[in-house]
């Protein structure tokens, strides 16, 4: 008598993982559109501009050129950076065929579109190719960054969905929708 085998095991329904592909490529495919949009008008209004109050002591909109991770960390390294984000990007695809879950496919669009959308800085803003620096725009607390840093979309997305990820795996929920 052979036992059944585990729920990893169990082969995903392609239909469920097709919607689960579908999901993450158009959450993704939103937070780089939106990215990238805020990112252009916000170079177009905001450069050589002071920043701009949108709610005093809460809220601002200012233009920086980060070439580091959040708080302008490991600015020497922004090519380092871009090897992990493209590491981050082919992870996701690789793992995507494993999708059965809707939180995962959340989760993981809104960490592959912020990751795509800062990658699109980092190959094609100057100071060149693997080199360049993300646009950051929102700012919350103070407009300079000095209580907590200037960011983008594509950093909120990055931060929403590894916050969602983390969820999922302590509750236990597994990429192809099974519980652990």
């Amino acid at each position: 008598m052979s036992a059944d085998p585990p729920a990893s095991d169990t082969p995903v329904d392609p239909a469920v993982r097709r919607r689960g592909v579908l999901l993450l490529a158009g959450i993704a495919g939103t937070v780089l559109a939106l990215d990238l949009i805020t990112k252009i008008a916000a170079v177009a209004t905001l450069e050589n501009r002071p920043p701009i109050t949108v709610i005093d002591g809460f809220f601002y909109l200012t233009l920086l050129r980060n070439p580091g991770a959040a708080w302008s960390l490991a600015t020497g390294y922004t090519w380092v950076l871009t090897i992990v984000a493209v590491v981050v990007v082919g992870v996701i695809i690789r793992i995507s065929r494993k999708l059965a879950s809707t939180g995962w496919a959340i989760g993981l669009g809104l960490v592959l579109g912020g990751a795509l959308g800062n990658l699109v800085d980092r190959f094609f803003r100057s100071p060149g190719p693997m080199r360049g620096h993300v646009v950051d725009m929102l700012a919350v607390f103070s407009p300079d960054g000095s209580v907590f840093p200037v960011f983008n979309l594509a950093d909120s997305g990055i931060v929403c969905g590894g916050i969602l990820l983390v969820l999922m795996a302590l509750r236990g929920i597994e990429i192809d929708g099974t519980k652990a």
